[in-house]
């Protein structure tokens, strides 16, 4: 019997330390806190030669044109909602819608003419703008495929590359060509903006976020650029029509010539 009350009186002592241990546990708390700041990003990628050249030394060359297919690849990523437009620019050595002549043949033709229109350069997109609901003018982008003229006045401006007539890089509006989305602000998806997205996980021929672009000139015979259009696409600016005096016997004059094409991808405002 005193082995037994030993062991039962050591039992109930441990069962009693162990509860005192438990009521005197001891805890301290800190806080740290965690921020996260989500800045907008609009991302666009491009791959594209350094200079692309349209070299005309060939008769069937002016008549037929030179086409340089898939010359650039854009690829976009936005978290934000956005636009997608081209403009035509130059250094403005000869005018500011005109190309740079960096090169005369020394034509002395007086109907010889350097005034060349940024418009004459077009373009076209791989895939058509998805949102272009609220352009008002007669194309919304640059997907319609290259056309021909019949009789040297030009059958269509759908093509041509948007030209600020200001020169100062105003962006295209309502009645201007947009590579995806628009100017506008009707607020409906599928409008006049791109909801936000990649091309790193929205991909294929559906992708709205990756485009092909092929560039065309086609000079004509005479090199009067029968299918450069300005604005919509309703008015035309071959050479034999540019400035206030029309020059029915008006050709481009021989030469090297330089612009450049900016891409301009923003949030849709």
């Amino acid at each position: 019997m005193k082995n037994f009350s030993k062991i039962t009186k050591s039992v109930l002592a441990t069962a009693m330390l162990a509860g005192l241990t438990t009521q005197a546990q001891l805890i301290d708390e800190k806080d740290v806190t965690v921020t996260m700041d989500l800045q907008p990003v609009l991302q666009l990628e491009m791959t594209t030669p350094n200079q692309i050249e349209f070299i005309f030394d060939d008769v069937v060359e002016y008549q037929a044109g030179i086409v340089q297919y898939a010359a650039t690849t854009l690829k976009i990523s936005s978290t934000v909602n956005w636009d997608l437009y081209a403009i035509a620019r130059s250094q403005g050595n000869i005018g500011a819608n005109f190309w740079d002549q960096e090169v005369s043949y020394g034509n002395t033709n007086p109907n010889a003419v350097n005034e060349l229109p940024l418009s004459l350069l077009e373009l076209k997109q791989s895939r058509a703008n998805s949102a272009d609901g609220a352009a008002t003018g007669t194309y919304g982008d640059y997907s319609g495929a290259f056309t021909s003229y019949s009789d040297g006045s030009g059958t269509s401006g759908q093509n041509s590359i948007y030209v600020d007539a200001t020169g100062t890089g105003t962006p295209p509006g309502l009645d201007n060509k947009y590579i995806a989305g628009h100017s506008g602000t009707t607020g409906v998806v599928g409008d006049d903006f791109m909801p936000g997205g990649s091309y790193l996980t929205q991909t294929g021929a559906a992708s709205d976020f990756y485009y092909n672009i092929d560039y065309r000139i086609l000079p004509g015979l005479p090199a009067t650029f029968p299918m450069a259009y300005i604005a919509d696409g309703t008015t035309s600016e071959e050479l034999t029509k540019v400035g206030a005096t029309v020059n029915t016997s008006a050709f481009a004059e021989p030469g090297v010539y330089t612009m450049y094409v900016q891409y301009v991808l923003l949030e849709d405002q």
